[in-house]
């Protein structure tokens, strides 16, 4: 498989960490700018799933359990929500990132960074889910 093409090897160890950096980018500057928390759990994700190819299927398993991916798929959903529900104890509306902070720039700032921190959580750990659960079925 990738054992057999040293230049397909190569490439994935050098392309994997650079795309595991840039996911990280694209999730810190994703409410600033072009991307957010999808953009960064699907790039993430994808950059796993590259190591998978590099690797093994068992050893990329090992590094990412299943065990760490449900916990982090219900997490990022509690983040989303949590964030709403923090704006309603504050006495605002659902996800009214206002009252988050002491001005209103801060406060959209934190309500959209926890958001998009939540989605890109919640992203990443579903996609890999479903690549180890269809990755090991046709053995």
């Amino acid at each position: 498989m990738m054992q057999e093409r040293p230049i397909l090897r190569i490439g994935a160890k050098i392309m994997t960490p650079i795309l595991l950096l840039f996911a990280l980018y694209v999730q810190f500057h994703g409410d600033l700018g072009p991307g957010g928390g999808f953009q960064a759990g699907v790039l993430f994700a994808v950059g796993v799933i590259l190591y998978a190819l590099l690797v093994g299927l068992e050893r990329a398993r090992r590094v990412v359990p299943l065990s760490v991916l449900l916990p982090l798929s219900a997490l990022g959903v509690l983040i989303y929500a949590g964030t709403g529900v923090v704006s309603l104890l504050l006495g605002g509306q659902y996800l009214d990132y206002s009252l988050l902070a002491h001005d209103v720039h801060h406060a959209q700032h934190l309500g959209i960074f926890m958001i998009e921190l939540g989605v890109g959580i919640t992203v990443c750990s579903v996609m890999l889910i479903l690549f180890f659960s269809f990755a090991g079925r046709g053995r």
